[in-house]
C-alpha cells in the first residue's frame, strides 16, 4: 500500500509527462485544423468544377 501511495505521489508531483501531453495536444490540434482545411478546400474545388461542368452540359 505504501508503494502505491509513493507511486501516485510521484506521478502527481512529477512533470516528466507534461511535455508528452503538450506535444500530443499540439499534434491533435494540427490534425484537426488540417482535416478541416482539406475538407473545406475539397468541397470548394468539387463545387467549382461540378458547377462549371453542369453549366457546360
Amino acid at each position: 500500500m505504501t508503494q502505491l501511495k509513493t507511486s501516485i505521489a510521484r506521478l502527481v508531483d512529477g512533470d516528466q509527462g507534461q511535455d508528452l501531453i503538450e506535444y500530443g495536444l499540439l499534434v491533435a490540434l494540427i490534425a484537426i485544423v488540417a482535416i478541416v482545411g482539406v475538407s473545406t478546400v475539397g468541397n470548394t474545388i468539387y463545387t467549382v468544377f461540378w458547377s462549371s461542368i453542369g453549366q457546360a452540359v
